[in-house]
């Protein structure tokens, strides 16, 4: 069986019981980063044997993987933080153990787009998880005027190097439009910056922005 399990976003009490069981019981646990994944199991003093599993070797790790499953082994797979298969490369290895008729079960746990999104104040009754923003400012621009012609909330994960210049665009291309920044979820300095493209600008045009951040615009 592969278990595909969420893993906190932040704070490490954000992990279910189900999921430290099958930790504590896979033969392998497969990480997008083994140096974060291993603080999580020394937290809850988990020995278990841990190899890496990112994009660089997903293609590698597959074979392997799909070699051990059916000889009968069990393997958790864990992202760097939350659930895996959310713009990281998860979803090849289950889609690869779907071609092979091999088992798949969800752990479900935390999510940055659902935790970010929750406590937004915007519409949850429809959304569109756009994944990472595109770096270049004119791709950027062509999403940004794509979302606002839809009708529903729109999450993207944005990076802190470049969220500045985004919401530069944000308040030159939408204005007017709806924003809230969530940055370091679940974390000692949690933080949602909410309104306007153009008051989002004005509050955050004088600082450093740091940490995981979830962008979500209506």
């Amino acid at each position: 069986m592969l278990y595909i399990v969420s893993t906190p976003i932040g704070n490490l009490g954000d992990i279910t019981f189900r999921a430290l069981e099958i930790l504590k019981e896979v033969d392998l646990i497969a990480a997008e980063d083994t140096r974060r994944t291993g603080i999580l199991l020394k937290h809850y003093e988990i020995h278990k044997k841990m190899v890496s599993y990112n994009d660089h070797n997903k293609d590698r790790r597959a074979r392997e993987f799909i070699e051990l499953l059916k000889d009968g082994k069990s393997i958790a797979l864990v992202s760097d933080a939350g659930t895996p298969g959310i713009s990281d490369p998860g979803f090849h290895i289950v889609r690869e153990c779907i071609k092979e008729n091999l088992a798949v079960a969800p752990i479900p746990g935390a999510s940055a787009v659902l935790s970010a999104l929750t406590c937004s104040g915007l519409p949850t009754d429809r959304f569109t998880f756009y994944g990472f923003l595109p770096k270049k400012d004119g791709q950027k621009k062509k999403m940004l005027n794509l979302v606002k012609e839809r009708k529903e909330t729109a999450v993207f994960y944005e990076s802190p190097h470049r969220i500045k210049k985004t919401i530069l665009l944000l308040k030159e291309t939408i204005p007017e439009d709806n924003v809230v920044i969530a940055r370091e979820l679940t974390k000692k300095f949690e933080e949602f910056i909410r309104g306007t493209a153009s008051e989002v600008y004005e509050k955050t045009k004088d600082r450093e922005l740091k940490g995981e951040i979830v962008l979500i615009i209506k």
